[in-house]
C-alpha cells in the first residue's frame, strides 16, 4: 500500500496558466546521477550510488562519458519531438516496476512497429529501493531497453512526465526519493500521475497530491469510483488498464520447473519430507505474494490446512517476498498455525512448501508452468501482477472477487472468491479504511473443486489466456497509453496557446 502520510507536507507551487517558454534540454542519467548525489549527501545508505553503477554501467555516459555533456542544454531545437519522461521504480522488483515495464516496453515495441508516435520515450528511475536481485534476474533484453531509453534526450518544457508510483513519493516526495516531476510541476508540459490504491477509499493527503497533477491515470473502474468518492478532480481521473507480456509468460514456450524445490513446513520430525522428498508431485498450488496481512496468506493457509491433510496428493507452494520482514517465512507461518489453533488432521499435515530461493523474473514462466492453479485471497489489489501472469500461463485462479481483479476476473475464465465482508482496517496510517474480508469457506470449496475438475479448470485456464491476449495484450495497450499521451500533447498545447 501506498506510504503513510506526513504530519507536514509543503505545498507545491501552482503551474501556471502562460507556461514559461523557456526550454530545459536534459538527459534523463544525469539529472537522476545529480538527484543520486544531492541524495547521498544527506544520507549514509551507499545503494543508491552502487545500484546507479549497476543499473547504467559501462554503456551509460553519465559515470563514464564519451565526451564531456552538459546536464541542462537550454539551446532550442524546433524540430525535435515532445518527450515523454516515465519515472517508475524500474530496478525495484515491486507491482509498480513490473507494471512501470510492461507500459514503456510496450510503448517502445508501440513505436518500433511504425505506429506514428510523435513523441521520444525516456525513463529515470524514482520511488521505491532498488532491488539488486531483480536487477540481475532480468532478460538480456531489458537491461538493453534500460540503457537506452535512460539514455534518451529529453526537453523538459515539451515534456509530458509520468509519475508512475503511490502519490507520496510525487513532488515533493514524503520520504528519500527522487522527485517526480524532477523539477516540480511549473516546468512540465503536462504531468500525469499513475498510481491506485488497495482499500475503499484515498487518504486526503493522497487525494491532494492527486489534484495537484494534469490528470491521474488508474487501473480499473473500481479505482475510478473510489479516487472520486474520495475527492480526486472527476475530470483528471482517467482509467488505463494494465498490460501483460502475453508473448514472454505463454506457456507454450517455456518447460515447467522441475518440482521439489523450497523446504517444507508443518511437518512432523519423522517424516521425509522433512529432508525435502516428496512423497509425489500431486496437484501443484501456487501463491505468490508480498509477507503482508492485506495479501491474505493467513486466509491462505487457515484454508489450506484445514481442507486438505496427509491423505491428499495436494502441495502448497509459496513463493514469498519479504516486505518490511525478515525472511523467516517457515518460521512465521508454524507460529501463526500454533496460535491459531488449527488441528493437525489424523493423516497428517497436507505439503506446504516455501520457495527460499531467488527466483529470476527470467524464470517466473516456468514456475507458473510447473503448477496446476494459482491462489491468492487477497484482501485488496491495485491491480495483482501475479494474478494477470498466472493467467497468461493458462492457469486457473482462485482470487478475492475485490478491488483491481475485478477489471479482469470472471467467472468463465477463474474462479472468483466471495468476501465475507468488509472490515475496517483499525490501525496504521489506513485506519478507518475498508479491505477485504476473504472467506475461508469457500475458499476450501473452490481450492476442493478445483482439485478434483481438473478439466474444468485446464478451460477456465485457456480462457484466462485468451482474454489477456484479447484485452492486454501489450500491443492493445500500448494503443491505449500512446492515445493517452497524444491527448496529453494536446491539451497541453493548448493551455501554452
Amino acid at each position: 500500500m501506498p506510504g503513510p502520510p506526513p504530519t507536514q507536507t509543503a505545498q507545491p507551487n501552482p503551474k501556471p496558466k502562460n507556461r514559461c517558454r523557456r526550454l530545459l534540454l536534459f538527459l534523463a542519467p544525469p539529472l537522476l546521477a545529480v538527484a543520486v548525489a544531492l541524495l547521498l549527501g544527506a544520507s549514509t545508505n551507499p545503494l543508491p550510488r552502487w545500484f546507479l553503477r549497476l543499473l547504467l554501467g559501462p554503456k551509460s555516459s553519465v559515470l563514464r562519458p564519451a565526451e564531456p555533456r552538459p546536464v541542462a542544454d537550454r539551446s532550442p531545437e524546433p524540430g525535435r519531438p515532445p518527450c515523454v519522461l516515465w519515472m517508475a521504480p524500474f530496478a525495484s522488483g515491486g507491482g509498480y516496476c513490473s507494471e512501470a515495464w510492461s507500459y514503456v516496453a510496450a510503448l517502445d515495441a508501440h513505436a518500433a512497429a511504425g505506429a506514428g508516435q510523435n513523441f521520444t520515450l525516456a525513463i529515470a528511475h524514482h520511488g521505491d529501493l532498488e532491488s539488486p536481485e531483480f536487477w540481475f534476474g532480468l532478460p538480456e533484453p531489458s537491461k538493453n531497453l534500460a540503457y537506452r531509453l535512460a539514455a534518451t534526450r529529453c526537453e523538459l518544457a515539451r515534456a509530458v512526465v509520468v509519475c508512475h508510483s503511490e502519490p507520496g513519493a510525487w513532488y515533493p516526495p514524503m520520504y528519500e526519493a527522487l522527485p517526480c516531476p524532477p523539477t516540480g510541476y511549473q516546468e512540465p508540459a503536462f504531468v500525469i500521475g499513475r498510481t491506485m490504491f488497495e482499500t475503499d477509499r484515498v487518504s486526503p493527503e493522497h487525494v491532494r497530491r492527486c489534484n495537484q497533477m494534469d490528470a491521474v491515470w488508474v487501473p480499473t473502474d473500481f479505482h475510478v469510483s473510489t479516487f472520486v468518492k474520495s475527492g480526486v478532480d472527476r475530470t483528471k481521473v482517467v482509467k488505463v488498464v494494465q498490460g501483460v507480456d502475453v508473448e514472454f509468460f505463454d506457456p507454450a514456450k517455456h518447460v515447467a520447473f522441475p518440482l521439489p524445490i523450497g523446504v517444507p513446513v508443518m511437518l512432523s520430525e519423522d517424516s521425509g519430507l522433512e529432508h525435502g522428498h516428496p512423497k509425489g508431485r500431486g496437484f501443484v498450488f501456487l501463491s505468490v505474494f508480498k509477507w503482508e496481512q492485506r495479501k491474505g496468506w493467513d486466509v491462505l493457509l487457515r484454508a489450506f490446512l484445514q481442507e486438505f491433510s496427509g491423505a491428499d496428493d495436494v502441495v502448497l507452494y509459496l513463493l514469498i517476498n519479504a516486505y518490511h520482514s525478515d525472511t523467516n517465512f517457515s518460521g512465521k507461518i508454524r507460529r501463526f498455525v500454533k496460535e491459531s489453533n488449527i488441528e493437525e488432521p489424523v493423516e497428517g499435515w497436507a505439503e506446504v512448501r516455501v520457495i527460499d530461493e531467488h527466483v529470476p523474473q527470467s524464470a517466473l514462466p516456468s514456475l507458473y508452468k510447473a503448477a496446476d492453479a494459482f491462489v491468492l485471497p487477497t484482501r485488496g489489489e491495485g491491480w495483482g501482477r501475479p494474478v494477470v501472469e498466472a493467467m497468461a500461463m493458462s492457469l486457473p485462479v482462485i482470487v478475492t472477487n475485490w478491488s483491481g481483479p475485478t477489471e479482469y476476473l470472471t467467472e468463465e475464465n477463474g474462479y472468483p472468491l466471495d468476501i465475507d465482508k468488509l472490515t475496517e482496517v483499525t490501525e496504521g496510517p489506513f485506519k478507518g479504511h475498508l479491505c477485504a474480508e476473504p472467506s475461508v469457506g469457500h475458499l476450501r470449496d473452490l481450492m476442493r473443486h478445483v482439485v478434483g475438475a481438473t478439466e474444468e479448470a485446464r478451460s477456465k485456464g485457456k480462457k484466462a489466456r485468451e482474454d489477456m491476449m484479447e484485452r492486454f495484450s501489450p500491443e492493445i495497450v500500448a494503443r491505449i497509453v500512446a492515445d493517452k499521451i497524444q491527448q496529453a500533447l494536446v491539451n497541453s498545447q493548448s493551455t501554452e496557446d
